[in-house]
């Protein structure tokens, strides 16, 4: 699953992203990816991996929660049960 959010873009500035994806390795872990950056411009990566299928569901739900906060709106969301909006 994965969901791309930005913010709105100031008058002279490219809009700031933040992407979470969460993945399933073949090992039966998961892999929770958040990248942010600024469109065009340089990145920031981390990646947690978790066990637990709930426990990675909570911490990508966390990053969201966050990110939302911080003011950042949806934009593409894929892959997602009604729990991750809810």
């Amino acid at each position: 699953m994965r969901i791309y959010m930005q913010t709105k873009p100031a008058a002279a500035e490219a809009p700031r992203y933040y992407q979470i994806a969460l993945q399933q390795d073949l090992l039966g872990g998961w892999t929770l990816t958040r990248e942010w950056g600024q469109t065009g411009g340089r990145i920031s990566l981390k990646q947690e991996v978790y066990l637990e299928r709930d426990d990675a569901l909570s911490a990508f739900e966390l990053a969201r929660d966050a990110q939302l906060k911080r003011g950042f709106f949806i934009t593409f969301s894929q892959g997602l049960e009604g729990r991750a909006f809810g």
